[in-house]
């Protein structure tokens, strides 16, 4: 099986790796930090705004099971990609919401599904599209959390259920 990697922040990062883990076709989402300037950061330097870092999550999927265009229309369901450095309650620039690209395949996507998306809000949307950085997983205790813990978040969670 050949796989693919998408990497999307769109606030804290439960909710995010819930919902996209919900989605046929995805094979794991890990939840980590990526698009700042410290190497392996904690939790805690994320929340301080010290590294520059999102939360985000990186996904890997099969291609032949769901295709790229399927996760770019879950990121901008589970989101409000109008909200600047935040999402719902949560409030700083570890919570923005960017698409981190791997290829210019991927980018090319990401910013027609931003083109067709920007019409269905009142508001500009503020979603960066960057090249993917390294990726760094969170530590253990936020992987598959509200799988652990139970929970719920502002993050729709039924997405391609």
């Amino acid at each position: 099986m050949s796989t693919q990697t998408a990497t999307f922040a769109a606030g804290c990062f439960w909710g995010v790796e819930d919902a996209f883990r919900r989605i046929p076709g995805v094979i794991d989402a890990v939840s980590g930090y990526t698009g700042g300037n410290v190497d392996n950061p904690t939790y805690r330097q994320v929340c301080n705004h010290t590294t520059g870092h999102a939360e985000a999550v990186e996904v890997t999927f099969d291609p032949e099971k769901v295709d790229y265009d399927t996760l770019l229309n879950a990121f901008w369901q589970i989101h409000d990609p109008t909200q600047l450095n935040r999402q719902g309650p949560d409030v700083g620039d570890q919570y923005r919401s960017a698409i981190f690209t791997h290829g210019e395949a991927q980018e090319r996507a990401a910013i027609a599904s931003r083109d067709r998306e920007q019409p269905k809000h009142a508001r500009p949307i503020v979603t960066q599209i960057l090249p993917a950085p390294h990726f760094w997983p969170a530590e253990e205790y936020h992987q598959r959390y509200f799988e652990k813990n139970g929970g719920a978040c502002h993050i729709v969670p039924t997405v391609h259920r």
